[in-house]
């Protein structure tokens, strides 16, 4: 009986402790498509690694939730094909109720378990040589664009692309981004195509230094919380800033933004965060606060989020400060928690 194929899969063995595991290769069924890994930037699961809080369908044998590469194996029928190349989307959702008929599938309810559909052991996660996703959350990637680049559509830029899109972010308005980790250093680049001045407040110096070099034209230092907010008031000529994203997950950071948006100001909460006091009526009604709640890419925004993508090439690679093989995710992970690094891709392959 020939030996069945099998892949490599990070894994922890509780907080700061990972190795490579081997796994069955994944199995595809009903319109499930095998993807050959070949860029997986990391995000929150250095949370995971950190002190064991797991997000995002995150186990300790499977971890990571974005993704590009090669398809490898469909469906008859199919619209994809062996060796076509695809942005792989986060989250599995059920692609039945009205937001997933919507293109607003972040935010589904009835999430499936694509082991069970498949019936299989393996491809529910990035950090691996193999992932499996239904067609509908795939999208091509345009000739020429490199699978780094690609990725981004993910959560590196693609959650900010449609808070953005949700907020009607246009040229010559002013955007607060609070939290410069993995995904709000992405909305900087998003504003910059988009014509918009840029704030950005955070707390680590080399992350606030390289959302300056994305284009922000204000950066101010959250530890000092008072003056920071002064200097946004100046910035905007006392009116407060015409939209807020909140990448921080951090009660502190959400508190400042509201303080920062305008009357009439647009607030993004897009950190996975606990709970945050709120005076509903200072902080909403007389200022005409808008808040939103936000995840990932909705499909629609997909092609204009691609577009920018390939408008912003050299952005992208001052966001991409560090590269490693899957061999060596826990160097990854430690380069995460000392806060001098963008984004970090993994290469499987490698």
């Amino acid at each position: 009986m020939a030996e069945e194929a099998r892949m490599k899969v990070a894994a922890l063995d509780g907080p700061g402790v990972s190795r490579i595991i081997e796994k069955p290769l994944p199995r595809i069924a009903e319109d499930y498509v095998l993807v050959k890994v070949v860029a997986a930037p990391m995000c929150n699961e250095h949370l995971a690694y950190e002190h064991g809080d797991f997000r995002d369908r995150n186990r300790w044998d499977s971890l990571g939730h974005e993704a590009a590469g090669e398809v490898v194996e469909a469906r008859v029928g199919s619209p994809f094909r062996p060796g076509d190349r695809v942005v792989v989307l986060s989250g599995y959702p059920c692609g039945r109720c009205a937001l997933c008929v919507s293109g607003r599938y972040a935010h589904c309810a009835d999430t499936e378990d694509p082991l069970a559909v498949c019936s299989g052991e393996s491809g529910e996660c990035g950090f691996a040589q193999y992932m499996i996703k239904r067609e509908r959350l795939l999208l091509r990637i345009p000739d020429g664009m490199p699978y780094e680049h690609a990725a981004m559509a993910c959560c590196g830029m693609g959650a900010t692309y449609t808070a953005m899109e949700n907020m009607g972010v246009a040229a010559g308005h002013t955007v607060l981004v609070t939290g410069l980790g993995q995904v709000g250093l992405g909305a900087v680049i998003n504003g910059q195509a988009r014509g918009a001045r840029v704030i950005c407040a955070g707390r680590s110096p080399y992350r606030r230094e390289l959302a300056r070099q994305l284009g922000a034209e204000l950066i101010v230092d959250l530890g000092t919380p008072d003056a920071a907010l002064a200097a946004v008031r100046d910035f905007t000529g006392g009116k407060g800033v015409d939209h807020v994203i909140d990448c921080s997950a951090q009660a502190g950071h959400q508190r400042f933004g509201l303080d920062a948006a305008g009357r009439g100001g647009r607030v993004t909460f897009l950190g996975e965060s606990g709970e945050l006091s709120l005076h509903v009526d200072q902080d909403l009604i007389q200022k005409g606060v808008t808040l939103y709640g936000s995840l990932d890419l909705y499909l629609q925004h997909a092609p204009g989020m691609l577009d920018v993508i390939s408008r912003t090439g050299p952005l992208i690679d001052r966001f991409i400060t560090h590269t490693f093989p899957l061999d060596e995710i826990e160097q990854a992970w430690k380069l995460q928690l000392t806060r001098e690094c963008g984004k970090i891709i993994l290469h499987p392959w490698r």
